[in-house]
């Protein structure tokens, strides 16, 4: 588990949320350069239709620093005021956040509404300057402003360009350098915390989660104590992006079951 992130993308509408998770993906080889498109986490038509992220989207990749593996599990939130309960789902099951502050833009309101839910949940803020390459772009005083906000050292803000590719190595070593790794365990019983869920007609209502201790398997008996019902899980797996069915999700990670759930 000392081997695992588990961050949020937290940012104001368009300030590049989803095109620096294109990058990180890319980065990672969570896709060929075949399969890749802009904004590839929006895969709802209406998402591609108004280009803004609606539903949060997780991510699990594995990068390798100092020839050691992470896994890198992310969840790409929406910047929208109107789906701010994605956000705050998606933050609970994180440690860590990269908060991304246009350059040209400077600090919103959404901004400071995602900064305070992530604060709230005592994640680790990683501060990403984005859009650098525009012409309009003021780097020196967003900076400034970002540090007054955060009250941390200018050094600490990234700078980078999620069009061009800019600082997104910089941005992976600080993940892994300054979000903390998971706790829990995966001997002990079964705890999970459900972030969101989508109805499939084929599968029924698929259920994103983060799992606390122990680990879902295959055909193991789980319970929902919200909806007080029992469920076979019939599917398991996670995403990179595309979904991957695994034998089992462990503690510290996130993933996806099926389970004939109506």
């Amino acid at each position: 588990m000392k081997n695992i992130r588990n961050f949020s993308v937290i940012a104001h509408i368009d300030h590049g949320k989803s095109t620096l998770s294109d990058r990180l993906i890319e980065f990672c080889g969570g896709l060929s350069s075949r399969e890749m498109a802009d904004q590839i986490l929006d895969s709802m038509d209406i998402e591609r239709e108004r280009g803004i992220t609606i539903k949060a989207q997780a991510v699990s990749l594995i990068y390798k620093k100092d020839n050691t593996e992470y896994l890198l599990n992310f969840i790409d939130t929406p910047g929208h005021v109107d789906f701010s309960y994605e956000v705050s789902r998606s933050i609970a099951a994180c440690e860590g956040a990269l908060l991304i502050v246009d350059a040209a833009q400077s600090i919103q309101a959404q901004t400071i509404s995602n900064l305070y839910l992530a604060l709230e949940n005592d994640l680790e803020i990683i501060p990403v300057l984005n859009k650098i390459d525009l012409p309009s772009a003021n780097p020196e005083e967003v900076t400034d402003d970002i540090v007054n906000l955060l009250g941390c050292k200018s050094e600490e803000v990234i700078p980078a360009s999620a069009k061009t590719g800019v600082g997104i190595q910089e941005i992976l070593s600080a993940i892994i350098d300054r979000i903390p790794s998971p706790k829990g365990s995966s001997d002990k019983p079964l705890q999970a915390l459900i972030f969101d869920s989508v109805y499939n007609p084929f599968r029924g209502i698929e259920t994103y989660f983060r799992v606390i201790n122990g680990s879902i398997k295959k055909g193991m008996e789980i319970k929902f104590h919200a909806a007080n019902s029992n469920h076979i899980v019939e599917r398991v797996g996670y995403f990179s992006p595309k979904m991957i069915q695994s034998d089992e999700i462990k503690a510290g990670e996130l993933g996806y079951i099926t389970a004939a759930i109506k």
